[in-house]
């Protein structure tokens, strides 16, 4: 599961980011809202655990702004805020829950888990682009009759450029969350987008993987 975690105390931010990791979550941190609106666009996280007082832009209007660009990420709202009043107005922007600081790890992991459990429903088990599939189970990408198994890091790489709903990917967003460490190098990810063209030019897909010369990769329906 990938969380992003924004919140501007930053011990706190960097306790629960350790926290997430000790448990095989993985995790990003941001201290402003302003940035935490823009990497919760992406689409590419699982949940996210948001302050309400931020600078730049706070809690409330970040969860709006997401609803509002049509991002389902269940949103775990933390505020030092107690009363019933602020709680509703953080449910009403459309946050999934609300937590109160400070809080005992135990319970922080199971509203995340119940949060995202809470969302099942509406979670889809495949991810699409233009006519391609790909089965978030089985790891497998198809278009109409074919269909290709993915490696597990072909299957993130693949699961990050359609979840991006054909917005650019950089290859640091790539080397930060497939490998998670700077063992890699920009050439691992250029051998992976190979990999997944030669498996999409394989199905007979009209999608393409686009290269933006410094800036990265999405996906494109070519006709």
């Amino acid at each position: 599961m990938n969380v992003l975690i924004v919140e501007d105390e930053r011990n706190l931010a960097d306790a629960i980011c350790k926290i997430l990791k000790d448990e095989g979550f993985r995790a990003d941190v941001t201290y402003d809202g302003t940035t935490g609106l823009s990497l919760g666009k992406t689409g590419m996280y699982d949940a996210i655990v948001l302050d309400v007082m931020l600078p730049g832009m706070d809690g409330l209007d970040v969860v709006r702004e997401l609803r509002r660009n049509g991002i389902s990420t269940p949103i775990l709202m933390l505020t030092a805020r107690t009363s019933t009043a602020d709680k509703v107005s953080g449910l009403d922007a459309g946050a999934d829950d609300y937590m109160t600081k400070p809080f005992e790890t135990i319970e922080l992991l199971a509203r995340i888990r119940a949060v995202t459990r809470r969302t099942g429903d509406v979670i889809i088990e495949e991810a699409t682009f233009g006519d391609l599939h790909l089965d978030l189970t089985t790891h497998d990408l198809s278009c109409a009759d074919r269909s290709v198994h993915l490696s597990g890091k072909e299957f993130e790489v693949m699961k990050m450029l359609m979840s991006s709903n054909a917005r650019v990917v950089s290859k640091q967003d790539l080397l930060t969350r497939v490998w998670g460490a700077a063992e890699a190098s920009e050439n691992s990810v250029e051998a992976y987008i190979s990999f997944l063209r030669k498996k999409i030019n394989h199905i007979h897909s009209k999608v393409q993987i686009t290269t933006l010369r410094m800036l990265g990769y999405r996906l494109e329906v070519i006709e």
